[in-house]
């Protein structure tokens, strides 16, 4: 039996790679985050950027509350079972009117999971609209398998390598996925999906969770780092602590160690002996 999602948006996940929205957190929930998250920008003088935006939940309290989160953590629960750790984070911010983008590509590529389960829990921290360049996604498409991607590097490139598909995607639209601050979205880790600029007057926060079943293994030449969140953990990944300090030399310390061996795993890279392709 479902935790939190119904039976029809398991089977929108299954059909088409992602469910949106969901709602998982509460107007007071979702402005409490980002006034965490601004009023350490503000006392630092800049908005985010690397290395805090990744991995988050090793560094601030209100990421760490989210990663955990029960809402979000039922909804994945319904997905890839309750064994669950997570891979990843990305806090994905545009400026207001920032023409600021990410190119269409899947998460899988640069991942070096498998099998292929991940799924990420997008969460609003502020209005996505379409105007505020919400995520784009081709429905159906974490069925096609792994396509190919390169890198290119552009300044508004939200993804620092650049990496995505190349022009056979360029002419599509996608689906729109908008949510509203406190929801969320849910996608496939084959799922191609992509986002444009912000055209409105507020910033667009979203903070990109990545979690994976507990079963799942690293593929790569460097063993990752993860953090197990509900469930038991079957030791496929270097374990990470979770957050006892915000910002204290040791919660730092794990936050540089983990962001370096994520970072030495995709300089490293892993090519899979097949490839597929729609």
């Amino acid at each position: 039996m479902s935790k939190l999602l119904s039976p029809a948006q398991v089977a929108a996940y299954e059909r088409d790679g992602f469910v949106s929205p969901v709602p998982v957190l509460s107007t007071a929930e979702a402005h409490a985050a980002r006034a965490e998250l601004e009023a350490w920008e503000a006392a630092r003088g800049a908005p985010i950027d690397f290395p805090e935006k990744s991995k988050s939940y090793l560094l601030f309290d209100w990421a760490d509350q989210l990663v955990h989160h029960p809402r979000i953590l039922d909804a994945v629960e319904d997905l890839i079972g309750p064994n669950i750790l997570v891979y990843h984070s990305t806090l994905f911010l545009k400026e207001a009117h920032s023409a600021a983008f990410v190119r269409w590509h899947q998460d899988s590529t640069y991942f070096y999971l498998a099998p292929h389960l991940h799924v990420t829990a997008w969460v609003a921290l502020s209005d996505a609209s379409e105007a505020a360049g919400c995520m784009r996604a081709l429905p159906g498409s974490h069925r096609w398998g792994s396509i190919a991607h390169d890198d290119k590097p552009e300044p508004m490139n939200m993804i620092r390598r650049g990496q995505g598909i190349s022009q056979r995607f360029d002419a599509e639209t996608g689906c729109a996925m908008p949510l509203r601050a406190g929801e969320m979205s849910l996608h496939h880790t084959d799922l191609v999906h992509a986002s444009g600029a912000n055209d409105t007057d507020d910033r667009r926060i979203g903070l990109a969770i990545s979690y994976i079943p507990a079963r799942v293994r690293p593929t790569g030449a460097v063993q990752p780092h993860a953090l197990c969140v509900r469930g038991r953990d079957l030791g496929h990944f270097v374990p990470e602590r979770r957050l006892q300090q915000a910002l204290s030399p040791a919660d730092r310390q794990q936050h540089q160690q983990a962001l370096a061996a994520f970072r030495a795993l995709q300089d490293a890279g892993f090519k899979p002996s097949t490839q597929s392709t729609p």
